[in-house]
């Protein structure tokens, strides 16, 4: 068909963690500008499938950049070249006829390797369990305006809110610093009333986490922010790093009260 493209991948071949890997050259033919990348992917598989050989492994679940599954190094940068999407939203109109595409999984001690392309992320869901949460007796449901939160606060809270928790802040950090995330799934609750009385047993508790999961400290460079698909913002890195700092020097005895 006309306009469709010929493309050489460079694809990450390993059978689990254990085992070394390595890249392994493939053909995509015919592929159409208007395929998703991970639907170029699923062509690729169809014909090594129909060869008899083991398609290649990678995650997806929702494909419209809502679940965070999609988790693919597309030419050295998570997600690939456009900014502010997950791999399922990347179309092939961005690559050209002949080029050569690096397909690699998140590169973390905390995101080890399942097999190709898909990693183990169940780092994030510990750190979740750990403090990501409102435990409080809150009681009935109460009236929408009752509660009054000032837009911009409530705003704050929701943009931090929309972190999918796909790990490309960890792929493009050289130091797999999953501070971007753990920030964001904390200010989601502190910038609330709701979020308040564990507020700082939370940060506490979820950073302490986030260290014994292997993950790096900050470079203060900014490429998580650079590369997370839904913009978080490094303000949540610094509220974090307030509350944690807060709960070490003076909320020690609050923090022990509530662990009570």
């Amino acid at each position: 068909m006309s306009g469709n493209m010929n493309l050489t991948l460079k694809v990450w071949r390993q059978p689990n963690s254990e085992t070394p890997g390595k890249l392994v050259t493939y053909k995509a033919e015919s592929i159409s500008p208007d395929m998703s990348f991970l639907e170029m992917l699923d062509v690729v598989n169809e014909s090594l499938i129909h060869k008899g050989e083991d398609p290649i492994h990678f995650d997806h679940d929702c494909r419209e950049g809502i679940c965070g599954m999609c988790s693919l190094y597309i030419n050295g940068q998570p997600h690939g070249p456009k900014r502010a999407i997950t791999t399922c939203q990347l179309h092939m109109r961005s690559f050209h006829d002949g080029q050569t595409i690096t397909i690699e999984p998140w590169r973390a001690s905390a995101f080890p390797v399942v097999k190709d392309l898909a990693t183990d992320r169940s780092a994030f869901d510990r750190i979740q369990q750990a403090g990501g949460y409102v435990s409080v007796n809150t009681g009935g449901v109460p009236d929408a305006n009752e509660i009054a939160i000032p837009k911009v606060i409530a705003d704050e809270a929701f943009n931090s809110a929309t972190c999918i928790g796909c790990g490309a802040c960890v792929a493009a950090c050289k130091n797999a610093s999953a501070m971007l995330f753990v920030s964001a799934k904390i200010s989601q609750f502190a910038l609330l009333p709701q979020g308040q009385p564990e507020r700082y047993r939370r940060a506490q508790s979820m950073v302490a986490q986030m260290d014994e999961e292997g993950f790096g400290s900050c470079t203060n460079t900014g490429a998580c922010e650079a590369e997370c698909p839904k913009e978080i913002s490094l303000v949540n890195i610094g509220r974090m790093n307030n509350d944690y700092l807060s709960a070490k020097l003076f909320r020690q005895e609050e923090i022990a009260h509530h662990q009570e």
